[in-house]
This record gives structure tokens, sequence and C-alpha cells, in this order.
């Protein structure tokens, strides 16, 4: 008979898996009802004695005691005994023997052991054979022997004794007993053989294993995956010689469709799909979508919606934003300018319009205008020539469709006008674009002294030659944009539409003329503020909504300046949205404009349902995939390239200072400098003064105070370490100080759980000490689109052992100083629930689990 059903306990490590032993029993001579059919020789040496338990169930027990006589050779022979296939058994007796010391006149030839003996056979016609064909198992001695004193007592003091046996390679075999002088009782035996029970692990089937013939054998067994699972590396699991499944490797996982829960694959209901068997559950159908199918593995979405064919499936349908009423304005002979209304159903606050323009049946060649107002001039075109005109509106869920194709004419060209006065304007614009590319060459020669010994006469030339300019020394240089190779004049004043260069507003000496430079003020009655929703250093943080002319109304946040601030308070706050303002991106967040004219004073900006990064995350951990984490590391250093391109150096680029909003688009925020040097809470002051956040800082930037690009991507890897981690804090309840020395030292932190190692490679990189091996923007922008458009490269984790070696034996800081205990240790990494065995296995101090190896 078979033992009660198996249990098992999964090992923290998840390499190894214990069972209770299993056994099957081949004979047990307590269970036999009827004659077991042994035999003694001589016939009066073992002796069966007949007795019944208290069920009136028969008792087998043979007996012998010859101890007075000479030369004793009692023999008891079993039946055959089946195997069943099984290579190792194992044989318990329980018996009585009495001490020899009790005995009379019988301490001459009386003995405390007796001898066990095999021997193996296909049938059972081999027991009557010679004793040296038989095979000694083990001579057997007593740990208890009974005196006749225990005897009148009635007290016998049973041993149990268990040996094994194999590799046996026939189907059977025969147990014999040798009695050679010892006063004996042999109450029960019980032969049997063990196995690996079947179970189901990982999501695969693995049958009943009989162990291995060797006490030190691994047998290799393979699972079968159980229904709506797949796999890509063949489950295996090791039977040992003691019954226990060991070692096991790769597994099966639920198939698109079904998701893993209680060891079985369970189909996805409707509403919800799983679109991968890495996918780790079903997920609800995105917005505007819906499946009323089970086991769905993609969503359909709703009437007028749609999803293009290369965007995921996780990703919500949307309407495009079709502009469907375009007017004419002013057309001249080289000019036609447009206005148009906002759509109906913009799904989502509309970022910015593209328009898309080309000359009548020339539609290969066409030219892009970027607007964020309803309103747009294409100039230099021919005259007298028909133009096909195309708007579509961009929000932070993508862009919309194109409108239908809009026909306008510009004007014809005067035939009245001479030919020498068709000349005059040719002439004026070749002499103005000639003076003004000589002034540019000189300005690009000069530009090194000036900006090295003061601007001198160089600025004055430039003054003199372009008095509507305010020409700045010192920033980055401009760039042009590939998509505009020509320059436009525009109301008398010179438009370089490709110049994007930060301007420090601290270099204003009138504050307030570079907050008007670059914001757009708002009429105080345009406002609606409905509630608070945080507090800011200057005052309330609220959400509201704003209507402009000739737009729809829609969500904002809004900062307000509290009542008694001093003039210095006015100039840091607005100096916030001085810099806001000059970033155009759809991963920074964006600003709206100020209020200044009339109190509170305000900055409005985009409003971002989520909030920041780090609250977020930890409010939804673990219920992202890795794509949707990637796509929104994708969208920060998007904003940060955009940012470094500027010549702008965040300082403080961190989880807290991200924000997210529905469509979990991530935006770069908080760009008040004053506050990121000294009040911030997470900064800390250094030996060479002011406040730095010490856990997103580079080295260099806590040491020199040089903060760089370079050290913005350090910051972004203590990011994407943020990110992968759901808001973990970095560096744990290390100190500041502790977290300095230690990255001095060469410490870096672990990769987080379940992290892609392509992932926590590209944080390392971020990392070099040297600043120049880190990679740039751009560069991460590019390694990241291609994990996202390969996502089979995220499937390789960071090896858990890796990460626990990195953790305590490379690098002591966290080991001795951190924390002062292992429960402390454990709960930091979520692993408190491991507290007591580690306890039990005599790990009670950090100075031993610093000790702890790989294996």
């Amino acid at each position: 008979g078979e033992n009660s059903a198996p249990e098992f306990v999964i090992h923290p490590s998840y390499l190894t898996v214990f069972f209770l032993l299993f056994s099957v029993n081949l004979l047990d001579s307590r269970t036999v009802m009827g004659d077991l059919g042994w035999i003694a020789y001589p016939k009066n040496g073992w002796e069966e004695i007949g007795e019944v338990d208290e069920n009136y169930a028969p008792i087998h027990t043979y007996q012998v005691c010859k101890v007075m006589e000479q030369n004793q050779n009692n023999w008891l022979l079993t039946s055959w005994i089946s195997n069943e296939g099984a290579s190792r058994i194992f044989i318990e007796l329980k018996f009585t023997l009495r001490d020899c010391n009790s005995l009379p006149g019988g301490l001459g030839t009386c003995k405390e052991t007796f001898n066990m003996y095999y021997f193996e056979s296909d049938d059972e016609d081999g027991r009557n054979i010679k004793e040296n064909q038989y095979i000694k198992i083990d001579t057997i001695a007593a740990d208890e022997s009974f005196t006749e004193l225990d005897l009148g007592d009635r007290v016998m003091k049973l041993n149990t004794e268990v040996r094994d046996v194999g590799p046996l390679t026939k189907k059977g075999f025969y147990l014999a007993f040798q009695d050679v002088g010892a006063c004996i009782a042999l109450v029960s035996v019980r032969v049997y053989y063990k196995k690996c029970p079947s179970v189901i692990h990982n999501l695969a089937h693995f049958p009943d294993t009989i162990t291995g013939g060797d006490s030190s054998q691994l047998l290799e067994v393979s699972g079968v995956c159980i229904n709506h699972s797949v796999t890509e590396e063949a489950p295996k699991m090791h039977c040992s010689a003691e019954g226990e499944w060991l070692v096991p490797i790769g597994k099966c996982l639920c198939k698109a469709g079904y998701e893993e829960k209680n060891n079985t694959c369970q189909v996805c209901r409707p509403g919800f799909f799983k679109a991968s068997p890495h996918s780790p559950s079903c997920s609800k159908c995105p917005p505007h979508s819906y499946t009323l199918d089970e086991a769905s593995t993609s969503c359909l979405c709703e009437e007028d919606y749609f999803r293009k064919e290369s965007d995921p499936p996780t990703m919500a349908c949307t309407t495009p934003s079709p502009v469907s009423t375009v007017k004419k304005g002013k057309i001249t002979k080289n000019s036609i300018s447009l206005s148009w209304q906002e759509p109906d159903r913009p799904n989502g606050i509309i970022l910015e319009y593209e328009i898309k323009y080309f000359e009548k049946d020339q539609e290969t060649s066409y030219t892009i205008i970027k607007s964020k107002e309803t309103t747009i001039t294409a100039d230099g075109l021919k005259p007298g020539s028909a133009y096909v005109f195309q708007i579509r509106a961009r929000t932070a869920a993508g862009y919309g469709g194109f409108s239908q194709r809009f026909e306008f004419e510009t004007s014809p060209l005067s035939v009245a006008a001479s030919s020498d006065e068709s000349q005059i304007p040719i002439i004026v614009v070749s002499v103005t674009v000639g003076v003004i590319l000589l002034a540019v060459v000189i300005s690009f020669l000069l530009s090194g002294s000036c900006c090295d010994h003061g601007c001198g006469w160089a600025s004055s030339l430039r003054a003199v030659a372009y008095p509507s300019l305010t020409w700045r020394c010192g920033y980055s240089k401009a760039k042009q944009d590939p998509e505009e190779e020509k320059m436009h004049f525009h109301n008398g004043h010179i438009k370089l539409p490709g110049v994007r260069t930060y301007v420090d507003p601290h270099t204003y000496e009138d504050p307030n003329q570079a907050v008007h430079e670059f914001a757009k003020e708002i009429e105080a009655s345009c406002i609606t503020i409905e509630r608070v929703i945080g507090a800011g250093e200057f005052g309330e943080v609220c959400s509201g909504r704003l209507k402009l002319q000739g737009k729809r109304e829609f969500p904002v946040a809004i900062k307000t300046l509290k009542v008694g601030y001093t003039e210095k308070q006015r100039r840091d706050f607005l100096g916030e949205a001085s810099i806001m303002g000059q970033f155009d991106h759809p991963n920074i967040i964006h600003l709206e404009g100020v209020i200044t004219k009339s109190k509170p004073v305000m900055i409005v900006t985009e409003y971002m349902e989520n909030g920041s990064l780090d609250t977020f995350l930890k409010k939804n951990d673990g219920q992202f995939t890795v794509i949707q984490l990637v796509g929104m590391l994708r969208g920060i250093v998007s904003g940060m390239k955009y940012l470094s391109d500027m010549g702008y150096v965040h300082r403080d680029l961190a989880a807290r200072n991200i924000l997210i909003n529905s469509n979990l688009v991530c935006k770069v925020s908080d760009f008040g400098l004053s506050r990121v040097l000294e009040d911030d809470p997470e900064a800390a002051y250094t030996t060479r003064g002011g406040k730095i956040p010490i856990r997103w800082t580079a080295p260099e930037a806590i040491a020199f105070r040089k903060f760089t690009s370079a050290s913005d991507v350090w910051s972004y890897g203590i990011v994407m370490w943020e990110v992968m981690s759901y808001g973990e804090r970095p560096y744990w309840e290390m100190t500041n100080q502790d977290v300095i020395k230690a990255v001095e030292e060469g410490y870096r932190l672990p990769s987080p759980m379940d992290c892609p190692a392509a992932l926590y490679q590209l944080m390392l990189d971020c990392w070099q000490k040297d600043r120049n091996s880190r990679p740039k923007f751009d560069e991460i922008v590019s390694m990241l689109d291609k994990l996202i458009r390969n996502p089979s490269n995220l499937k390789t984790l960071v090896n858990a052992s890796s990460r626990a070696s990195n953790l305590l034996v490379e690098h002591s800081p966290i080991g001795s100083s951190a924390y002062r205990s292992v429960g402390e240790w454990l709960e930091a990494i979520k692993m408190g629930r491991y507290t007591e065995i580690f306890m039990e296995n005599g790990y009670s101090s950090m100075d031993a689990v610093a000790q702890v190896t790989l294996e």
C-alpha cells in the first residue's frame, strides 16, 4: 500500500524542490492475513508463534533461542518478493533480543547478533539453494536488549533496523535470516522501495519515478506541459535516491489567452486578454477596446476607434482627430494663410498640428509645417499656382488622420510691372541676405574670443547689423532644423526656425523680461480652480480647467504664489516658468502660461492625471509588463535628449520629478534650479557647500560640482533602477555618507528583481565612473528603441545568485554598516518572510550574511 498524498515545499532560491519521502511496500508481514509461506531450516530452529492483535488480525512472529547449544546455524527463508521494477529496496526489521548476561550458563555460546542475506531470482523456484549462494546484507545488532526481569514485567524493548540493497538486476529476490546462537524474536519485516511522486511543478507534470539503484544517483526526468501551456526550454527535474525532486530546469508558460493560477492555466475571461505566453497574467482590455470571447489574445477596437497594425495589443484604441473645416485667410502671390477649428473629439489635449501641403499634381514633393495654433501661413509659394493642404492633430496618444484635401490658389503675378521694377525686390533681398550672411560669418569667427573675453566690439558690430535681435554670449551653439533650410522674413525680424538653444533667465537684469519673453500671459478669468492637490515651496498646487479663446476647455495644473511673498520669492517662482516656457517636447511638461497681472500669481501647466512617477509605481507594484516599463523609460530619455540638445542640464533628474499621465506618457518636470540645490528633501550638504540629491547624483558632481549632461545620464541610470524596482528607494536606508563612500569604492546598485539583463547593463553603463565613458542620451534612445522593436532581447533576466553576490559579498558597506540586523536587511530587499530561515541556519548577524557565497 502507498502512503498518503505527498507534500512539498519550494525553496526560496527556486533551485530545489523538496518532497516528503514517498515509499511503496513490497512486503509487510504485519498485514499478511494468511500463511507467510516462509520456511525454517533446520525445522527445530526458527519457530513461528501465532498470535492475534486487538483486532484479531494474525501476528507473524518468528523466534529462536538455542543459546545453550554449540555451533548454531538456523536459517529462516522468506517467500519470493517481486521488486516491481525497483533497483534499490529497503528492509525494515522490528525485533527483540535477550541480553546474554541474563542467561545463566550461556555466556560461552550466546550471541547478541544475527545475519541478513538476499538472493536475486527471476522466478519463485530459487529459494532452495545452497547457503553460500546468498549474499550477506549485514550483521544486525540490537540497540536495546531485555533481561529475565524485563520478561517477568512483560516489558519488551523493540528494536528497529533498516538496511538497503541495490542495484538489483532481476525481477525479484528472497531474504534469509541466519541465527548463530542468539535469543531473538523477529516481530515484523517490511520491504519497500522509494519513488519521487507524481507532481506538477512550473506548469509541467512529472510522473511517479522510482529512484535509481545507486545511493547518490540523480535521475533526470522530463516533464510534460499541462493543458494550455507551452515551453521554450524543456522542463526537467531530477529524482534523488531518497525520493526527492531536485534541481528543476526549464518551465512551461501558459499560452496566449491563458494565465497561471494555482499551478494551472486558466482561461482569460471576456473583457480580458493575454497576447503572449511571456505576459504574466490576463490584462483588462485597453481603453476603447473589448472582447466577448474567452481565451482572447487581443481586444477589438470599439466602433470609430482604431489601432495601427504596428501598435502593441496593450495600446489603447484611439479616434483620429481630423480637422473638418479649413478657412482661407490672406492670400498673396507668394503665401496662403489658413485657419481652422479644433476637432470636436480630439481624444486628449492637442499638443500640436501638422500641416502638409504641396503644389497641385506634385504630391511627391511636399512640405510639413508644425504649429501649436489653429492658424498658419505658408510662404515661399509660386504665384498663380494651386496648392493642396491637409491638416492633422497630435495628442499624447499619437497623430490623428489627415483631413480631407483643401485646395487654394496664390494670387497671379502682376503683368503691369516693368521688368526693371520687378528686379528691384530681388536686388534688395539679395543685398540684404548678402549682408546678413557676411555678418553671420564674422560673428562665428569672433564667437570664441567673445565668449572667452567678453562681447566687446564684436557684440556692438552685431547690434548694428541686427538691431531687432537680442544677442547673448556663453550659450551652446544654435542648431539648424533639418526640415527647414531657408530663412524667413517675418514682421521685419529675422526668424530662424531651427535654432533651439536654452537661455538662462538669471542672465536677464530684469526677470520680468524673461518671463514675458518665454511665457504667455493668461487672463485670470480663463482659469477655474477646482481643488488643491498638493503643496509646493511657494504655495498651493491645484487642479483646474483652462478655457482659451477658440479652444475647448481642458484640465490644467496650477501652481500659486502664496500671499506675502518677497520679491526674491517672486523671481524664483517665475524663474521656473521662464525655463519651462523655452521647451516644446511631448516628454517635457508643457507650460500653458502664467498669470502675473493679478493675484495670486500663477504658473499654469498641462495636467498629469497620475502624478509623480515614483508614487504611481509604488501604488501599482508589479502591474506592468516589461515593455510598458521600457516605454516609460523611453519617454523620459527622449525628453532628456531634447534638454541636452538645447544645452540644458537638469541636475535633479529623479522619478519624483517625472510626471505621468493617464496614457502612461512620462514627462520631465521640476525646473526650479534654486529648489534643486536648496529645498529638495532628498538633498544633503556636501563638503564644497550647497545641497545635492546625493542618491541620484554622479560622483564628479558631488565632489567637484561638475554638472553636465553626463551627470544627468548617471541620474537617468538611477531613474531606470527606480522604474524597474517600482519606486524602491535607491540604496535603501543607507546614509548619504555611506552612499558616497560606497559609490567611490566601486559599489553599484544591484539589479532589481526580474530585470532584463540588457536594461541592467545599460544602468551600469550610465554609472561609469569616467563620465566620458557613459552613453549619450541619443544613444540611449536608440538602445531602447531596439529593445522595444525586438522584445525577445528582454527575456534574459539578471541571474538571481549574481545579484546576491553583488549585494552581499563584493561591497561590505551593505553588509556591515547600513543595516543593524538581518531582519532589517531582508525587509529592505523585500524578503522579510525569510528571516526565520536565515536565523535557523546560523545567519544571525550581518557579518555572517556578508560571508554568503554563491554555493
